[in-house]
């Protein structure tokens, strides 16, 4: 066991994982007792009952999110369930917290049923401001998110759309350092589950919902996107896709190239790799376009090692790792967009939304060059100007 796993573990049993309720206001007294209970607690539930939305106004519900997972497919650990999942949410809890000043409940859920799970999150709803659906396997978590669209409050897979919102605002910074313009890219992605195919709609400027896909107008999108599976390239008329591989073919692979990675990345300009370790080797890197930009997001062993990468060729490398420059972490990402949730009282995060925090992220990095194409996790009231962003467009 390395030393960061050890001291992890120590860690959480000393502490008892990452998180615990505390009171916002003393109780001291029988006075207290009496307005923050019975009696006067009557009040505010009267107030509620007369007019639901003031629950945003009077309980935790206008400050607090739930982050939910099945336990399905947690980090690169697999299906792993929801008890082993729980670590992991406490820890998108506490992101939450500490880098949006929103309050986070972690729920890991005994089924991997989409309708059960369906069900659940609207149960729920009356609790909570939004919805972070976490960890849960592709495809059933396209279904289960496009089902709870009309819930009245957001429902965010960060999995997809936090992968997707990073990934690109780097890959547009990254296209700078290499002279190159975005909408010249001809990318290619390693992986079709619910981080590749949204980072394949969000580089094409999509709007999908189930086997359909249409590009929005105006929205910024790269020259061509192929995605890899195990299968080979997501092609039109392939077998083995499922609806959501389907639709995203549809609108793909422009020059329908078919067969394994080795095949289809060569002259590619950029190479995703949301997959398993070691799938992109050294000599496909040789075998792309001059000045090739590799993002190997594969955690906690990526699909090319960074070092590799750029003995390889490569001109811009990135990974999902913090100890190399270049880390592609959700965490970017996430708080600003529920911290958008709670100011601005949202119902749905739409993909103008998205964008919009496509390009604030970007934006923060004034001169992008081959180390320094994404802001550090740390930056200063990085989720306010992400949330800023998110509310122009709401």
């Amino acid at each position: 066991m390395s030393d960061v796993f050890a001291a992890a573990l120590k860690l959480h049993r000393r502490f008892q994982g990452k998180l615990a309720v505390t009171e916002t206001v003393a109780l001291n007294n029988r006075r207290d007792l009496s307005l923050l209970y019975t009696p006067g607690v009557a009040e505010p539930c009267r107030v509620i009952a007369r007019h639901p939305d003031q629950a945003y106004d009077l309980t935790w519900k206008g400050r607090t999110v739930a982050v939910i997972s099945d336990g399905s497919a947690v980090l690169g650990l697999g299906n792993i369930g929801p008890a082993a999942a729980l670590p992991v949410m406490e820890g998108k809890a506490l992101l939450l917290k500490r880098f949006a000043d929103v309050d986070a409940v972690p729920l890991v859920i005994n089924t991997q049923e989409p309708d059960e799970i369906v069900r659940f999150v609207r149960q729920i709803a009356p609790s909570f401001a939004g919805i972070n659906l976490e960890d849960i396997s592709a495809p059933r978590c396209f279904q289960i998110e496009e089902e709870l669209q009309t819930l009245g409050i957001p429902v965010f897979h960060d999995d997809q759309h936090g992968t997707a919102i990073v990934v690109a605002a780097a890959l547009h910074n990254a296209a700078k350092v290499v002279n190159k313009s975005y909408q010249t890219l001809r990318v290619v992605i390693v992986g079709a589950g619910a981080a590749g195919l949204a980072v394949a709609r969000m580089l094409l400027g999509l709007n999908c919902s189930a086997n359909v896909c249409q590009y929005i107008p105006g929205l910024p999108r790269v020259k061509d996107v192929v995605v890899v599976d195990r299968e080979g390239a997501l092609v039109l008329g392939r077998v083995k896709m499922n609806l959501y591989k389907q639709a995203v073919a549809a609108v793909s692979n422009h020059d329908k190239k078919a067969g394994t990675l080795d095949n289809v990345i060569k002259n590619a300009d950029v190479v995703i790799g949301v997959s398993a370790p070691g799938l992109v080797k050294p000599t496909m890197i040789k075998a792309m376009a001059p000045a090739a930009i590799v993002f190997s997001l594969a955690n906690p062993i990526p699909e090319i090692m960074p070092d590799a990468a750029r003995a390889a060729g490569a001109a811009v490398v990135a990974s999902g790792r913090s100890d190399f420059p270049n880390q592609i972490n959700n965490v970017l990402a996430f708080p600003g967009i529920f911290r958008a949730v709670i100011k601005g009282r949202l119902t749905q995060i739409n993909q103008a939304m998205k964008v919009a925090a496509v390009r604030a992220l970007a934006n923060m990095i004034k001169t992008p060059g081959p180390e320094n194409i994404i802001p550090d996790v740390f930056t200063p009231k990085l989720a306010e100007k992400i949330a800023q962003a998110v509310l122009t467009q709401a």
